[in-house]
């Protein structure tokens, strides 16, 4: 029964293989060449003004996640739209539940305020 895996382990040393074959090969080979303009902070070519650093507000990350979080609910959808004149009456129910659920959630993070940005 573990036998069926061995293609998988041996997919996944070729791989780490390569990846450490490449690094080992590309360090190895390659120039190395040292410039204090290597490590400035490189923004269109120009250098930059005041500090390098600038942090991300938390507000980006909560409207990226929030968005994977509704794409992926929709992704559900498509089965039930291929296979939709198969579940019939009970298909139909049950999605408008999923999609009532969803949009219930829809408007609590509304409320919330989380899809404003400001």
């Amino acid at each position: 029964m573990l036998t069926n895996y061995i293609p998988v382990l041996v997919m996944i040393l070729v791989g780490v293989a390569f990846g450490v074959f490449s690094v080992v090969v590309s360090s190895n080979l390659g120039p190395l060449r040292r410039f204090k303009v290597k490590k400035e902070p490189y923004e269109c070519g120009m250098k930059t003004q005041g500090a390098t650093y600038v942090q991300t507000p938390i507000k980006y990350y909560v409207v990226a996640l929030l968005f994977l979080v509704f794409d992926l609910e929709c992704v559900f959808m498509y089965p039930w739209a291929v296979h939709y004149k198969k579940l019939g009456l009970f298909g139909f129910v049950e999605m408008m539940v999923f999609i009532a659920i969803l949009f219930v959630c829809y408007l609590y993070v509304w409320k919330k305020g989380a899809l404003e940005w400001e």
